[in-house]
C-alpha cells in the first residue's frame, strides 16, 4: 500500500512545506482539487455528498489551478509524485491541457500523473462552451489526443468534437505519464477499466469501495485489462486511520489511500506538517 496526501482543506501558502513533510514521511503522492469557479446558482446535484454542503466548501475554498500547485511543490521536492484528484478534463482544450500536462512531467522528472474526472456541475461546460451532453465522448477524446501527443510523434485527430492536422510536441516525458480515471458511475469504471491507467474514487466507506473494486475488476475482465500489473486503484476512506485498516484497503485491491493526515478543524500549517509526520511514522512506516 502506497499513500497520497489530500491537499483540499490547506492554504496554498503552505503547500510546499506540506510537500516536503509528505516526502519525508514516506508518502508517494501529493494530489491537489480542481475548482474553475463557483457559480453563483447550478443546475447539478452533486454525486457523492449533499450538494450544499459541497458548494459551501468550494465557495469558501481558495483553489489554486493544479498545475500550477503542482509545479510550485515539484521544485522543492525530489521524489513524490502529483495528481490533481480529479481535473475536470473536458472542459479544457486538450492540446493545451496536454502541453500543460508534458511540460510537468518533464520539469519534475516524470514525477506527475493525471487524475481524469469529468466534473459534476454542468456550469464547467456550458461556461465555457463545452457541450455538457457530449461530455463522455469529449472525455475519451481527450485522453486519445493527450496520449497521441505524448508519444512525441507526429499526431492528427478528425472528429466533429476536435479537428486538427498534423503536429509535434517538443519536449515530451520519456515514460508515458499515468491517466487515472475517477468517477463512480459505471461509464467512469468502465472507462477506467478500458483505457485508464488506474482509477480514482470519491470518499467512500470500505463496504461501498469493496462494491466499487469488485465492479472495476469485472469490468477490466471484460475489457482484458485485469492482467495489468501497473494498474493503479486510489481510494479514499476517511474512516480509515489504523494499519489494519489500511491493511483491509490493501486486501480489497487498493494500490494507494489518499487521505487527510489531520482532523478537519486543524488549519494551521505547522500543526498539519506535525501530524503528516505522525502518520508517517505510526502508518505508512508499517506498509515500507
Amino acid at each position: 500500500m502506497k499513500f497520497a496526501l489530500l491537499l483540499g482543506f490547506s492554504h496554498h501558502r503552505d503547500f510546499p512545506a506540506l510537500a516536503q513533510a509528505a516526502e519525508a514521511a514516506g508518502f508517494n503522492s501529493v494530489c491537489i482539487p480542481d475548482s474553475l469557479f463557483y457559480p453563483k446558482a447550478t443546475e447539478s446535484e452533486y454525486p457523492y455528498n449533499d450538494t450544499e454542503t459541497i458548494r459551501g466548501y468550494i465557495s469558501a475554498t481558495e483553489f489554486i489551478e493544479p498545475f500550477i500547485a503542482m509545479a510550485t511543490m515539484a521544485a522543492v521536492t525530489s521524489r513524490v509524485r502529483f495528481y490533481p484528484s480529479v481535473l475536470k478534463v473536458p472542459v479544457r482544450q486538450p492540446l493545451v491541457l496536454a502541453k500543460l500536462l508534458t511540460s510537468l512531467a518533464v520539469v519534475s522528472d516524470g514525477r506527475v500523473a493525471l487524475g481524469a474526472g469529468l466534473s459534476p456541475w454542468k456550469e464547467d461546460f456550458t461556461y465555457n462552451g463545452v457541450r455538457y451532453e457530449r461530455r463522455g465522448a469529449l472525455m475519451d477524446e481527450c485522453i486519445q489526443i493527450i496520449r497521441g501527443v505524448m508519444s512525441g510523434d507526429y499526431y492528427e485527430h478528425h472528429t466533429e468534437n476536435y479537428d486538427f492536422g498534423p503536429l509535434k510536441m517538443n519536449p515530451v516525458p520519456a515514460r508515458p505519464i499515468p491517466i487515472l480515471i475517477g468517477g463512480h458511475a459505471a461509464p467512469a469504471l468502465k472507462r477506467a477499466a478500458r483505457v485508464g491507467d488506474g482509477w480514482i474514487s470519491a470518499n467512500s466507506d470500505y463496504e461501498s469501495l469493496a462494491k466499487l473494486i469488485a465492479q472495476l475488476n469485472g469490468y477490466r475482465r471484460e475489457y482484458g485489462t485485469l492482467d495489468r500489473k501497473d494498474f493503479e486503484i486510489h481510494v479514499i476512506d476517511s474512516n480509515a486511520q489504523t494499519v489494519a485498516d489500511f491493511q483491509r484497503l490493501e486486501a480489497l485491491g487498493a494500490t494507494e489511500a489518499a487521505l487527510i493526515a489531520w482532523p478537519p478543524q486543524v488549519r494551521d500549517g505547522r500543526q498539519q506538517i506535525e501530524a503528516i509526520k505522525r502518520f508517517g511514522d505510526t502508518v505508512v512506516a508499517k506498509f515500507r
